[in-house]
């Protein structure tokens, strides 16, 4: 309080006596040199007084007269003030003034600008670690959040209260402060709230060396959970993710806890249930849970270091491994049998075989997962039977490595599987025996096989036939080991290879085409028939073009090849005005196949289930033969009209024509839409002007013998020997065209004529 005191003015003089100690609150009369102490109206008229004598700005003056312009001046200078803070880099004494702006606003209940203002100061105390100031203002901010229903941002700051020293609050605020987190993350809030808890949970392996695991074994992990909660905390669900160190980009697996958890202040122990994981070493890496409608997470070790935490809970300490998982020995093996130069588009057997080596497959599931153009024909059943190692193998026989007369697996040769969703159940007799599992699959191919000439050979794509075969077996007591084999290559390919070629040709037109078999197959292939299709142009000679019947059945062995000869013409009587109705021709074989599914090709397996014994040899083999015409007769041509007998003249116009005549009708794309013939005159345009259009379309009928004369107008340039224009027609390709003359010719322009306009008299 400021007190003021006035002299008497009008009292005689008297000796000063020395000064007295008193109070402002001394009763009673006394005597003193001083006068009487003034009131509290008498001081707030002098200090008014004082002001209006000493501020000589009006609105600093209207700002004192009341408590709310007051409020409002001195918000605005603060605001100015906090402004130029910002701008000059003074950012602490800037934030200093935002969190006196805060508690003007926090006063007047304007929560939501009072709350952009404490996350300012408070972030500035929590990042120099001024606790003690954290501790006046975070309250604060709690409130406003608090009032403006921001359950994210209250949880949070109620979170860092209690992340706090715990000398700054009292035990029962402490315990306020998580009550106020667990009854509004019990409550119905809209949506869940993500929270990070880093600050009050904190995590690490157990004391000792790593847990050391097998590959595909389970086990048990134990983790150390420190709790910065007062109070005991009830988690719904607690999860915990392990990440390899070889391979941090795969991310972390993660571990959840069987049931509801209770978090004691200070030290606990969880035993998480551990799943088989892949050999590597493993750290901990993100503790995650839900506490009703809250979900936290704690990223990393907290930067306080608890008071009942060891040394290796520090986060400053590297992070060590918290499970070894070492490569496991071999346990079995999956190979694929002979499955090479197998039929495309019909059922075969595929072989795969599984050797056990000292571990039993009681009870394994193998998964089967076929690639692109190939399919599993699983309405036949898979053949599975024991196998057996032959003196050829390579290496050591893994069939010694299996107990083949172990007591568990009683004596079976064989046995059909059904394939459910891809997947086989091995029986229990091939438990410790190497067995081979026939799969019956169809290579699908829509592309029909092209046959070539001997002149220009096919070339085969080897990648064009092979399809591939995911392999995966599932086996141990708990489907806990898992094999996975590299993909297995099959090659599916046509019975025959076919090569044509005419070996002579008759005085009448007839020809003689040989077709060449090649055998792309390990089996004996058994020609029962064979029949061209011939494509529009050409006709069978004589028996239908048809082989000789004693030439069938014929054999063709492995890799050798045999020959079937046809006898064709050309057909002189081809409709016209028609497309093609077979753009090439079609060879069609009927065949069979003897051949051990073993050793690659073999008898289909619809042959085994279905139709006589006729019906099970009728396979047929159809290949693409493009058959071409010898000779391209001309359908048009073009004549070039004589020129007038009095010759070219340079700047003389002149008539240029050519005549179009039909030899015979064009086919196909070939053929001419609406009798219109496209024609075009190409000329260079430094030796002649047209003068006419040089592009343009003509009536021409389809009938044999029409013909149209198109003319051009143009004018020679230059004099001396030169290229005529020349007619071409664009819709119709060259071979098509006769020309007359044949090639480009010169024709002979004469200079101008003498004009008298030009002539000068000789003075």
């Amino acid at each position: 309080m400021i007190c003021l005191y006035s002299d008497r003015s009008g009292l005689e003089a008297s000796p000063r006596a020395p000064p007295m100690s008193r109070t402002n609150s001394s009763p009673g009369n006394f005597e003193s040199p001083l006068d009487r102490p003034m009131r509290l109206a008498e001081i707030f008229v002098a200090a008014e007084h004082a002001l209006r004598l000493t501020i000589s700005d009006h609105d600093l003056l209207k700002a004192l007269s009341s408590t709310q312009d007051f409020e409002h001046k001195y918000l605005n200078l603060t605001k100015g003030a906090a402004e130029n803070y910002h701008r000059s880099w003074w950012k602490r004494h800037g934030v200093v003034l935002d969190g006196e702006i805060a508690a003007v606003c926090f006063k007047h209940g304007k929560y939501d600008l009072a709350a952009n203002s404490y996350e300012k100061v408070c972030a500035l105390y929590a990042g120099e670690r001024w606790q003690d100031l954290l501790a006046e203002v975070l309250p604060n901010l709690a409130e406003c959040q608090k009032n403006l229903n921001d359950h994210a941002g209250y949880m949070s700051s109620c979170v860092r209260l209690l992340s706090l020293d715990k000398g700054l609050f009292s035990p029962k605020e402490r315990q306020a402060f998580q009550i106020e987190v667990v009854n509004l993350a019990h409550s119905e809030m809209e949506n869940p709230v993500p929270l990070d808890v880093s600050s009050l949970i904190t995590f690490s392996g157990s004391t000792g060396p790593p847990l050391q695991l097998c590959d595909g074994d389970p086990g048990t992990l134990p983790v150390t959970v420190w709790s910065g909660f007062p109070d005991d905390i009830t988690l719904d669900s607690l999860s915990l993710t392990l990440v390899a160190t070889n391979n941090t980009d795969e991310g972390g697996q993660a571990l959840k806890s069987s049931a509801a958890t209770v978090l004691k202040p200070g030290r606990n122990t969880i035993t998480f249930a551990l799943p088989p994981q892949k050999p590597g070493s493993y750290v901990l890496g993100v503790v995650t849970g839900q506490i009703g409608r809250l979900r936290f997470r704690s990223h990393s070790f907290s930067k306080g270091r608890p008071a009942d935490t060891d040394d290796f809970m520090s986060y400053e300490k590297p992070t060590r491994p918290i499970l070894k998982v070492s490569k496991p020995r071999a346990l079995v093996d999956l190979a694929s049998a002979v499955s090479s130069a197998l039929l495309i588009n019909e059922a075969q057997w595929i072989g795969i075989i599984v050797h056990p080596i000292n571990y039993s497959l009681k009870g394994a599931i193998l998964h089967i997962d076929t690639g692109p153009g190939l399919k599993i024909e699983d309405s036949y059943g898979i053949e599975m039977e024991r196998y057996v190692e032959t003196d050829c193998d390579a290496g050591t026989s893994k069939a010694e490595v299996s107990v083949e007369d172990s007591p568990v697996s009683p004596k079976q040769d064989s046995e059909v599987l059904n394939l459910c969703d891809g997947k086989i159940v091995f029986s229990e007799w091939a438990s410790n025996v190497s067995s081979i599992m026939w799969v019956p699959v169809r290579a699908l191919s829509e592309k029909l096989a092209r046959g070539s000439s001997s002149v220009t050979p096919l070339k085969q794509d080897i990648l064009e036939g092979m399809r591939t075969v995911a392999l995966k077996l599932e086996f141990g007591v708990h489907h806990n080991q898992i094999f996975e084999s590299r993909t297995v290559a099959a090659h599916f390919t046509d019975p025959f290879d076919v090569t044509t070629r005419v070996v002579n040709k008759c005085n009448d037109g007839t020809m003689v085409m040989q077709v060449m078999l090649h055998s792309l197959v390990k089996a004996n292939l058994i020609v029962l028939d064979a029949w061209l299709d011939l494509q529009e142009g050409f006709v069978h000679g004589k028996r239908d073009g048809r082989p000789t019947s004693t030439f069938f059945p014929l054999v063709v062995s492995p890799g050798s090849r045999a020959a079937v000869v046809f006898s064709i013409s050309l057909d002189k009587t081809m409709s016209s005005g028609k497309d093609l109705q077979l753009p090439e021709s079609i060879l069609n074989i009927k065949y069979e196949i003897n051949g051990d599914r073993t050793a690659g090709a073999h008898k289909p397996v619809d042959a085994d289930h279905s139709g006589s014994d006729s019906e099970r040899r009728a396979l047929v083999f159809k290949s693409a033969i493009v058959l071409q015409r010898p000779v391209l007769d001309p359908c048009l041509t073009v004549g070039f009209l004589p020129l007038p007998s009095d010759g070219l003249r340079v700047g003389k116009l002149i008539t240029m024509q050519w005549r179009v005549e039909r030899l015979k009708e064009l086919k196909g794309s070939e053929a001419v839409e609406h009798d219109e013939v496209l024609y075009e005159v190409n000329a260079n345009s430094e030796n002649w002007m047209i003068a006419g259009r040089k592009r343009g379309h003509v009536s021409l009928s389809e009938e044999k013998g029409s013909r149209v004369v198109i003319s051009i107008l143009c004018v020679p340039l230059v004099a001396g020997y030169v290229r005529p224009p020349q007619l071409s027609l664009p819709n119709v390709e060259e071979e098509n065209v006769r020309s007359n003359p044949p090639g480009p010719h010169l024709v002979c322009v004469l200079p101008p004529l003498l004009s008298s306009s030009y002539c000068v008299p000789v003075k």
